[in-house]
This record gives structure tokens, sequence and C-alpha cells, in this order.
């Protein structure tokens, strides 16, 4: 049975790793990043004609009144994954997006140039969404509902999770558990844990910090979703 390391937060770690398990496959949870919510202080103005999510995290910590500020307004989300949670929260009419972020700014950016949009974000956030936006005189106000942070483990924390035993394959959603996870292989106690590891990515920006590592064990999804992703555990090894 193929291992599988599942770095992303919670709740999503127990969600994948259920879906892993309904695969034949066997998940090592190893969070790497952890959400919390942010005191949000935000006034929505009278010309707000929209909001858009991308990320489900930035809707999940969203205070409720925000939330019922903005459920009559159409919500532009990023993929399924983030509509579902949208729809969940209370927000009412959803659209959902291709799947990735500059995508969807291409893809609602012609009925929004010089009107206002809500874009629920978080803290740590890929700028080239809202870049795009902007370029095309679309107005963005950003709230920020949450914030990522790394998890620091010790070397016997992750030998305790991977109960000391090599990882054949890690699923990486973010550039900054990517980065992370450099840091453990870093370390002389893990780094024979890794040394066959395929690295899943969600994206080539995930990708990105593990250039320098992993070289041709590194497979991209070829599309940024959950099910790209798993897609490629079932591909030959």
């Amino acid at each position: 049975m193929v291992r599988v390391l599942v770095t992303r937060p919670e709740p999503g770690a127990s969600r994948t790793a259920r879906r892993l398990e309904a695969g034949g496959f066997q998940p090592i949870l190893l969070p790497l990043t952890e959400t919390r919510a942010l005191p949000v202080e935000a006034t929505i103005g009278a010309d707000t004609v929209a909001v858009t999510v991308t990320s489900a995290n930035a809707v999940r910590h969203a205070p409720k009144a925000l939330v019922a500020a903005l459920a009559g307004l159409p919500c532009h989300a990023v993929g399924k994954r983030t509509a579902e949670a949208c729809r969940a929260a209370g927000l009412l009419a959803v659209t959902e997006g291709p799947g990735d972020a500059e995508a969807l700014a291409d893809a609602i950016v012609g009925g929004l140039a010089g009107k206002t949009i809500v874009y629920l974000c978080g803290r740590v956030r890929f700028q080239a969404f809202e870049e795009r936006l902007s370029a095309a005189g679309v107005h963005v106000q950003p709230i920020e509902t949450y914030d990522t942070t790394g998890i620091d483990y010790g070397d016997a924390d992750v030998l305790a999770r991977l109960s000391g035993q090599p990882v054949e394959a890690a699923l990486l959603y973010s550039g900054k558990a990517s980065a992370a996870l450099i840091k453990l292989i870093a370390r002389p106690a893990l780094r024979q844990l890794f040394e066959k590891t395929e690295f899943l990515t969600l994206s080539a920006r995930v990708a990105g910090p593990l250039g320098g590592i992993a070289g041709q064990r590194i497979s991209i999804a070829s599309q940024p979703e959950e099910d790209a992703l798993i897609e490629l555990l079932s591909q030959p090894r």
C-alpha cells in the first residue's frame, strides 16, 4: 500500500485522508500549516456589486455578520470546493469558476470594469488575482478573514507520525507547505525518509520551492484541484 503524506491544514487534511483510504492508499497526516480566523472590521459599500472567493478557508473563517451582509450579492468562487464552502456559509448566488485564481480573474473581469467587488481572502495569498482585476479597472476591496502559519514539528514528532518509515508520495497544496517540507527534509534525522519520495503538487507555483532538491520526482496536477492531484497517484511509477 502506497504511503501518502498529507500536508494540507485541517479540516481539509482529514477529508483528504478519507479519500485516500477509499482509494486504497495509506494516508499519513502531517499538516505543515494551520489557519486561524482574523478579527474583521469592514464596511461594505453600497456600490459593491459582487463578492469573490479563491479559498474555502476565506469564507469558512468569515464572521457570520459579514457573510450575511454579502449573501445577496453574486459570488464568484474559484472552483468546486470553494463554491461548496460558500453555499454552506450562506452565500446565495454562487458561480463556480475554472479552478485557478488567475483564470477566474480573466473570466469575470469583463463585466466588472469600473465596479467594486469584495474579495474574501487570507493574509497570505497570491497577489496576481487582485493585480489582474485592478489592471482591468475593477475596484477590489480585500477583506482578510484568516491567516496561515507554519507548524513547528520536532524530529521526534515527525518520526512518530511517519512511524520511522519512508514516504512514497507527498501531496502539496501551497508554496508555503513546500517550503516547510524542504526544511524538514534538510534535517539529518529526517532526510532518509524522503530520499525516494514523489512530490505531487497542485501547480507549478507550489512545485517551485522543491526544484532544487526533488528534480525529476516532482509531478504537477493537470488542474489546480484535488481531484487532479489525486489522479497523479494512479499513474504508473
